[in-house]
């Protein structure tokens, strides 16, 4: 099996291992903050949302550009179940988008949407974690670091959600997120909250 990565340089070591966590703990870890920020939106609502919504955003971003392909690649019978969770993650991302506030009482559908996405994805890596080698799980995982990183902080359900013109459209809609982000001193990381906490 071989997931869609660029080719390594040749190395003289057959036991070369990246460095780096395997996509498949990041997207457990990844998971488990978008479910703690969903607790936390009971009690802190506006506090919280913009926060769920920056890191859902990036996180559907890395989703749809690394893990859907190398699932594909990796079980091609997952395909289909794949095809409705872009689906569903654009739906996600439109509810996000359309919230009025942190009082919007649509913000239960958007938290249970969040746990329903959580327990679909956590199946998808299953085949991949099986058909996948080590060191390509790894690779993902770097790549995944990275697309988070450049990746949008707001919802934007209409862009495209596959390779290639993802890998273009999202790192550009995420530079102009995070000016705006700036400018505004919205919060965008869980650790934002922590800060906010202790003053």
């Amino acid at each position: 099996m071989s997931v869609p990565l660029p080719p390594l340089p040749p190395a003289a070591d057959d036991a070369y291992r990246p460095g780096g966590r395997s996509v498949a703990e990041i997207v457990d870890r990844e998971h488990r903050a978008l479910l703690g920020l969903v607790e936390q939106l009971t009690s802190r609502r506006s506090e919280v949302l913009d926060v769920l919504t920056a890191a859902l955003s990036r996180h559907l971003c890395a989703e749809e550009q690394y893990l859907f392909p190398a699932v594909r690649a990796a079980a091609p019978k997952s395909a289909e179940l794949v095809d409705r969770e872009l689906e569903a993650d654009a739906a996600l991302l439109t509810a996000l988008r359309e919230l009025s506030g942190p009082e919007d009482p649509a913000v239960a559908e958007v938290a249970d949407r969040v746990r329903r996405h959580v327990d679909r994805v956590a199946a998808l890596v299953v085949p991949l974690r099986q058909g996948a080698t080590e060191v390509e799980l790894i690779r993902l995982g770097n790549r995944w670091e990275i697309a988070g990183e450049a990746a949008p902080t707001r919802p934007h359900p209409g862009t495209p959600a596959t390779p290639p013109w993802n890998k273009v459209v999202e790192p550009a809609l995420g530079v102009l997120d995070k000016v705006r982000d700036a400018v505004t001193g919205r919060r965008t990381h869980p650790s934002d909250l922590d800060r906010h906490r202790k003053r």
